[in-house]
């Protein structure tokens, strides 16, 4: 006899089915769709040739009306054409998948632009045209495992690889193109864009978030800031009185944060509740720092000395000056070893890792006094291990796989970090329909088993090697 359990079980099986195969669908419509782009590109590039003086205004004029036709922006269009263009002269075994919807619009773009080296390295003849190939073979088998922007991490390392020395010359000409711009967004608000080094703009959010998460901590110490009553040169404020002073009858300060000089009269202020998201949070405190070079006391303490945090893979070849091979910014991609040596000299919270022929990291040493177990999965898994999942490590927390309650063994096998939003899918606390399992291979590899009986596969990052 079937119960209701069961019946919900397969209902909700039936369901996911069903809703991947959409996104399959939604991925071939999506390719047809970039196929369409790319026959109006060789269209407009023959109207172009037949009339050269007016190439520009052709182009425009194609861009204005498929962004009027679609209603969306004609940046976005414009991208859209690039994507499809080179998808469909440099891409075939990307388009192929694409085509069978095996990965999705937001791969296939990360896919494309990341490969916007290695077409210059071939183009200018300094990597073979192999090198695409070998470069497509590999980006579908990523896309297919992984998140879109997890995809875009790994193929920007590989390209790096693949394109040989340019990474370093890339890096130092986009040095030149940091700009601050200004638009519009209604509503009285505005887009404010940096365009800036990706390993400073990485420390920055990071340094935001940190101040962000102390400001909202801080909500329930928060002392309403009193006007002095004394105002000359030597200001007397009113945590100054002494308990016993007569005139402290003239100050009154209430529990629930509302203050008075004057508890019989009608002039009494409030201090309203700091309702603010963390980006709000973050947003206000961007406007601090730049426009009073302070963050606001009124809101918060506790935000003295902190600072931005990144991670750094280098060789020790390259950190000695001996080569000029590419640095990782970890979770982001190559770091031109110029910076990586510039970091290096002003932070002394450097590992030393020991990677097998694969890339993969076995073993960690270190000259900072670090426990060792810690060390090597920092080195190791330098985000939240549950698929698709990037949150950095230093928002993560280590977790048992097999739950240490049950016996788990506190080994490196047996351990991994997790954000807080992942490791609650697996407490104890859970009920069975909801609660999810982890099973880790020798290898560092996570198998993640679902409630519906589906396993997803994470495996531990590979450092990439260069050869």
């Amino acid at each position: 006899m079937t119960s209701a359990s069961d019946n919900g079980l397969e209902q909700r099986r039936e369901l996911l089915d069903s809703w991947v195969e959409k996104r399959r669908q939604i991925a071939c419509l999506e390719a047809e769709a970039a196929g369409l782009l790319a026959e109006r590109m060789q269209l407009g590039r023959a109207e172009s040739d037949e009339h050269p003086y007016h190439r520009d205004a052709i182009h425009r004029s194609m861009i204005a009306e498929y962004a009027a036709a679609g209603r969306v922006t004609q940046g976005s269009v414009e991208y859209a054409f690039t994507d499809a263009g080179f998808l469909h002269t440099s891409h075939p075994l990307v388009q192929q998948a694409f085509r069978e919807g095996r990965v999705t619009a937001a791969h296939v773009r990360e896919i494309v632009r990341a490969a916007g080296v290695v077409r210059e390295a071939v183009n200018n003849g300094r990597a073979d045209a192999d090198a695409l190939t070998l470069y497509d073979t590999v980006a579908v088998i990523v896309a297919e495992r992984e998140t879109a922007a997890r995809t875009r991490v790994h193929l920007r390392e590989l390209a790096a690889v693949l394109s040989g020395s340019t990474t370093t010359e890339r890096h130092a000409r986009a040095r030149a193109e940091r700009t601050v711009t200004l638009r519009p967004a209604g509503d009285g608000l505005a887009v404010l864009t940096i365009v800036l080094p990706e390993h400073l703009a990485a420390a920055i959010l990071d340094r935001l978030t940190q101040l962000a998460r102390a400001v909202i901590a801080g909500r329930r110490d928060h002392e309403p800031v009193l006007e002095p009553t004394d105002d000359g040169e030597d200001p007397i404020h009113p945590e100054d009185i002494a308990q016993d002073d007569p005139s402290r009858d003239d100050y009154a300060i209430f529990g629930d944060g509302t203050f008075t000089t004057d508890p019989t009269g009608p002039e009494v202020e409030h201090i309203p509740a700091d309702t603010r998201t963390i980006d709000q949070v973050r947003t206000d405190l961007l406007i601090d720092l730049l426009l009073a070079s302070d963050p606001s006391a009124a809101n918060g303490s506790g935000l003295d000395n902190i600072q931005g945090r990144i991670h750094v893979t280098v060789a020790a070849t390259t950190l000695a000056g001996c080569d000029d091979r590419s640095a990782q910014l970890d979770g982001h991609g190559p770091l031109h070893p110029d910076i990586a040596r510039d970091l290096a000299g002003r932070n002394g919270g450097w590992s030393r890792l020991f990677l097998d022929p694969t890339g993969l990291v076995v073993e960690t040493d270190s000259y900072t006094p670090t426990e060792a177990m810690r060390r090597f999965l920092r080195a190791r898994d330098q985000h939240c291990r549950f698929p698709g999942c990037r949150m950095p490590l230093h928002r993560c927390q280590i977790d048992h796989t097999f739950d240490h309650a049950k016996g788990g063994r506190t080994e490196i096998h047996n351990l991994g970090h997790l954000c807080a939003t992942h490791h609650v899918l697996k407490h104890p606390d859970i009920a069975d329909d909801h609660r999810w399992t982890a099973r880790q291979l020798p290898d560092g590899t996570i198998d993640w088993h679902s409630p519906l009986g589906r396993t997803y596969r994470d495996s531990p990052p590979r450092r990439v090697m260069f050869v």
